[in-house]
This record gives structure tokens, C-alpha cells and sequence, in this order.
């Protein structure tokens, strides 16, 4: 089958290898999205009588004949299908002749992807926000195991206050679930239906289009109003998703941060089994933290992902560009990334050992001179004077 917008002429081999670019990888992920809309086309158009009610059973057992194929991994998108648009519609010509001919009728590749990722982004917030949510409650896990074992709290990498393991565990369980509302976020940014913008200039009144049917059968709160904002809102879900996916990445990067520090011999409050650690190829006495340094490093993955679509998106005039085509890859790659810190962070305070003997050396007597100083402000000192008598007692001492 030849590309949806062929006209007939040949197109040099370099410049469409060039154009096709990752989609038919990249689009893999889209399919059961396509599906699924198309399906919620197809009802619409046997509603304005586009299709029979025949030709529109078929095209829905065909679509669903195209999901069960790939689920078991039959259905494949050929670089010469270019995307899964046209695998799509490759597979329903191929065997319903003309009536798989009429699925693209009032839409365009541009809706079509469009609606795709707006349901895939929907699905992906609820997977990220299922792992996030796992995530916390192992480090909940952690910290009750551990709520009375001491621990210096820092400041300029200095030693400044005390604390718990318990305490520094619930601060990043707190910080992971303070990203609810981010990933809640960019799920609004996809609440409505882009599917029947066509190009993003809609469709001629005379087909008779009916927008606010599909939007409800794919659970969207409505059809974007007018088609216009579309697609120059193209970028803004991903960059909300991205967003929210950098925090996430950001503080397991900085937890990442404390566990390197804290597994070393020179800090050894904690250490990690030896099957999380890898070794050197020279040194025979050396474990290396390498899975948290990879979360460490993977942290600025994600942001990087931000910045390529904001990057790509950004500069654009209104209608649609082919520069599109290149967020997919950043976006999924940030989704990738972060869910794989996600997992990789449970598991390993699953399986994080506390030094109690360390962590309790560690408590050194400056630890308490803030506690000293309100005490003898209990006591009717002015603070001040209470800050100079007590930080006396420790020369060199910094705020």
C-alpha cells in the first residue's frame, strides 16, 4: 500500500529513509491507542451514514483482529508503512478492499497521532503514578524499620543537626508523593479529544462530523474547541508528562546522591547487598554503587528530555510541522527512564542494610548545640546571647 499522502509520485530513497525516522519502533507503542480510536471512528461514521452497519461490523472485528494480533506479537509496522497509521490502514484494505478505504474518512494523520498519544499519555500517568505510589511505601517500609536509629543531619555537606534514618527516609517519601499533583497535571493536558481536527483546521460541515460522540466513547471530557488549538498545543502534554517525570527523576538523582555518600568507608551508614554492587576490573578488593549512580546520572536524562521538547516544540508557528514527529522519542524515552528509577528505587531500600554502630559514632556532641542554645533560651536568654555562649564552646564552628 503506498503512503497515505502519495500522490503517485516517486520519493528519493535518502530523503525517506530521513523522513520515516524511528516511527515504526517509536509507533509500536500507539497501536492499541490507534485501535482503540479508530474503533470509536468507525462507530461515528456508521452514525452519519459514512458506513452500513455491515461495513462498519467488519472494520470493528478487523480492529479488534489487529489487536490480537499484536498483543501476540504478529502485527508488525514495516518501514515501508512508515508509521502506524498506515499499518493500520494496510492491514484493513488489505482485506476489506473498499470499506477499509473509508476508515479515513474525516481525519488525518495529524488527529490520528494526536489522539493516540493523548490516550497513551492517560494510560502512562497511571502506570507512573502506580509505581510512584510503590515507590513511597518502600521507603515508608524503611523508615519504620528504622524510626529511632540516629543520624547526622547536614548542611553544606557539614554535620549540623540531629536526625533519624527513619526521618531521612519519610523526606523522600514525602518528596516522591508531593509529585502526585504534577502527574495529575499532565494528565489534564490530554482531557480533551483532538480526534476530528483533521489537519488542524477540522472538517467540511457537509460530512457532518460528529466530534462530541467520539470524545465520549474515548472518555474525554469533550472535542478541542475549535480544531485550531490542536495542533498548536502540540509539545504541551509532553512537556507537562516530562515535567513531572524530571521531578520524579530529580529527587531519586539526589537520593541517589546521599546513598553514594552514605555507603562509603568514610560514611558507611549504610550499606547495599553485594548483589546490588558491581566490581573492578583491576582492583579484587573494590564494590562499586554503580546502580546508584547510574539513578544519580539518569536524573539528568530526563531533564534532558524536557529540554528536546521544549526545544522542538517551542520556536513553532500555529498549524502543523513534521518537526512534531521528533518528540516521540524524547517523551518515551523520559517515561522509559523514570520508571525504571522508580523500580530500581524500591528495590534497593528493599534490600538496604543500616550500620547502627556508625550511625550512632556519628552523633558527635556539636550535633546538640542548637538544642543547648534553646535551652538556655527556656531558661530567659536572649537567643542571641545564647547562639555566642554555646557556639564558644566549639571553635571554627559555621552557621
Amino acid at each position: 500500500m503506498s503512503k497515505l499522502w502519495s500522490k503517485g509520485q516517486p520519493l528519493d530513497a535518502l530523503v525517506e529513509n530521513f523522513t520515516v525516522g524511528e516511527d515504526p519502533v517509536l509507533d509500536r507503542r500507539l497501536l492499541p491507542h490507534d485501535v482503540r480510536a479508530s474503533i470509536a471512528h468507525a462507530q461515528m461514521l456508521e452514525s452519519i451514514g459514512i458506513l452500513s452497519e455491515d461495513e462498519s461490523r467488519q472494520l470493528l472485528d478487523c480492529l479488534a483482529l489487529i489487536e490480537g494480533e499484536f498483543e501476540a506479537g504478529r502485527f508488525r509496522i514495516e518501514r515501508s508503512d512508515e508509521d502506524v497509521h498506515t499499518a493500520i490502514e494496510r492491514f484493513l484494505t488489505e482485506r476489506l478492499g473498499d470499506i477499509g478505504k473509508k476508515i479515513h474518512t474525516g481525519r488525518s494523520r495529524n488527529d490520528q497521532v494526536l489522539v493516540a498519544l493523548a490516550l497513551w499519555q492517560r494510560s502512562t500517568v497511571e502506570d507512573v503514578l502506580e509505581l510512584l505510589l510503590k515507590t513511597a511505601e518502600a521507603f515508608d517500609t524503611f523508615a519504620e524499620q528504622h524510626t529511632d536509629t540516629p543520624l547526622p543531619g547536614y548542611t553544606h555537606l557539614q554535620r549540623a543537626m540531629p536526625s533519624t534514618v527513619g526521618r531521612w527516609a519519610c523526606a523522600w517519601a514525602f518528596q516522591l508523593r508531593n509529585n502526585v499533583s504534577l502527574l495529575e497535571a499532565a494528565a489534564a493536558q490530554v482531557a480533551y479529544s483532538p480526534l476530528g481536527s483533521a489537519a488542524g483546521y477540522g472538517v467540511p460541515e457537509v460530512l457532518g462530523g460528529d466530534r462530541e460522540m467520539t470524545a465520549e466513547a474515548l472518555e474525554f471530557e469533550g472535542p478541542i474547541e475549535p480544531p485550531e488549538a490542536a495542533q498548536i498545543g502540540r509539545g504541551k502534554p509532553e512537556a507537562a508528562l516530562l515535567f513531572a517525570l524530571a521531578n520524579i527523576a530529580r529527587d531519586l538523582g539526589r537520593w541517589a546522591w546521599d546513598l553514594c555518600l552514605y555507603v562509603t568507608a568514610e560514611f558507611s551508614f549504610f550499606s547495599l547487598p553485594t548483589a546490588f554492587t558491581t566490581g573492578s576490573s583491576i582492583m579484587p578488593q573494590k564494590r562499586n554503587p554503580d546502580v546508584l549512580e547510574l539513578t544519580r546520572a539518569r536524573a539528568g536524562v530526563v531533564q534532558a528530555a524536557l529540554h528536546e521538547v521544549m526545544a522542538i516544540s517551542g520556536p513553532l508557528p500555529s498549524g502543523y510541522h513534521r518537526d512534531l514527529q521528533l518528540l516521540k522519542g524524547p517523551t518515551f524515552r523520559g517515561v522509559d527512564c523514570t520508571m525504571e528509577m522508580l523500580e530500581v528505587a524500591a528495590h534497593v531500600m528493599s534490600g538496604l542494610k543500616v550500620n547502627q554502630s556508625a550511625c550512632e559514632a556519628a552523633m558527635t556532641e556539636e550535633l546538640f548545640a542548637t538544642e543547648e542554645a534553646y535551652k538556655l533560651v527556656r531558661e530567659g536568654v536572649p537567643f542571641r546571647e545564647a547562639y555566642k555562649q554555646v557556639g564558644a564552646k566549639y571553635s571554627g564552628a559555621g552557621e
